[in-house]
């Protein structure tokens, strides 16, 4: 059979306009195809989805008892954290990102901080991030609020049809992605539905198990809510601590054990224990240095989602010196550079040293 030019060329066309048709049909339904990296994800409810989460992930450095994390929040997000913690500050009326006290630890601005969040997540459109927030001077969600809207984050933040939302109750990945409301945003006190809707309480609507642990021996008792824990979210905090001077610090030489899958005091080993408990995985889970274990985290978390964790690039390595990754947190901050070239041991001295002078002896650390 032979085909004329003139028929060829409808014919192309034909194909063209029938494949323009299709996607266009497929975005007025609004079905995503990936959301959060996994086609099986697109219509499990947030509500019923495991995230890894980073402690602290502002507070990023090297030699110094005050940090969490050895990268930045664009590292953290484009290794898989889909949770940022966070502790904010009132520093002379601007919203600091500080580590119990901005002289101890001072991690920039908020501004700074969400800014990279708004470019990770605009180069990245088929991911639901989740900010928690820890309100420690208890600022008002407007104060919050006015810097979500400086950088953009305003637009593509959630706001959920409810206050509380049972975990049942909550959209899945899919909608929250093709409506491009895919950042949800907890503060665990002074949220303001009537301000700033999207900030959404944490304590109406998840619970949270015991934080500054020093026993392996994660347990799953519930240690903070105002809630009904039956039908809330919850949240695990897995980050183990030591005693140093009196004060719990981040045991950063056992975290390949703790961020492990299996083993005594494992990441993997929690989950189970509070599945057996409660009849549901936990939502969120909480960890220091997340890239410790190689992945392990990643591969707890797509056991519960019931997903495979193949990572098309290897995640970020552990910093285990004072010589900075282009990841790690700048020069700028103080106490970072105070101790960059002192041992993790001196840093723990000279640190204490100066705070009991500066703060006061009773309560160094305040983590979460």
């Amino acid at each position: 059979m032979r085909f004329s030019p003139a028929r060829l060329v409808r014919g192309a066309l034909s194909l063209v306009l029938a494949g323009a048709v299709a996607r266009c049909s497929a975005a007025l339904q609004g079905r995503a195809t990936t959301c959060n990296g996994h086609a099986e994800l697109c219509a499990k409810s947030y509500g019923n989805v495991s995230f890894v989460g980073a402690h602290n992930s502002y507070a990023v450095g090297v030699n110094n008892l005050a940090v969490n994390q050895d990268h930045d929040v664009t590292q953290q997000l484009t290794d898989g954290i889909r949770l940022l913690q966070m502790q904010a500050h009132n520093l002379s009326g601007v919203v600091q990102l500080c580590h119990s006290s901005c002289l101890l630890y001072n991690g920039g601005t908020l501004e700074a901080y969400l800014t990279k969040v708004k470019t990770w997540m605009d180069a990245n459109p088929n991911d639901v991030v989740t900010l928690l927030i820890v309100n420690i001077n208890n600022l008002a969600a407007s104060q919050y609020g006015a810097v979500f809207a400086k950088v953009g984050l305003d637009k593509l933040s959630y706001t959920p049809t409810a206050a509380p939302m049972a975990a049942s109750a909550w959209p899945t990945l899919g909608a929250m992605i093709d409506a491009g409301t895919r950042l949800v945003t907890f503060l665990d006190n002074a949220a303001d539905p009537a301000a700033v809707p999207y900030l959404v309480d944490e304590f109406t609507n998840i619970w949270e198990t015991p934080f500054d642990v020093t026993d392996p021996a994660f347990d799953c008792s519930i240690n903070r809510t105002k809630g009904d824990t039956g039908s809330q979210m919850y949240l695990i905090n897995h980050f183990l601590d030591k005693i140093v001077f009196g004060n719990p610090a981040p045991d950063v030489d056992k975290a390949n054990v703790t961020n492990a899958v299996e083993g005594s005091g494992a990441l993997g080993v929690q989950v189970g224990t509070c599945v057996a408990q409660y009849g549901r995985a936990p939502n969120f889970l909480l960890v220091d240095f997340y890239e410790y274990g190689g992945g392990s985290v990643f591969q707890v978390a797509a056991t519960i989602n019931g997903v495979t964790y193949s990572p098309t690039t290897p995640i970020a390595t552990p910093v285990t010196s004072s010589a900075s990754s282009s990841t790690t947190s700048s020069k700028s901050n103080t106490a970072l550079s105070l101790f960059e070239f002192a041992s993790r041991s001196q840093g723990i001295a000279y640190l204490f040293i100066g705070l009991s002078i500066m703060l006061g002896a009773s309560s160094v650390f305040e983590f979460i």
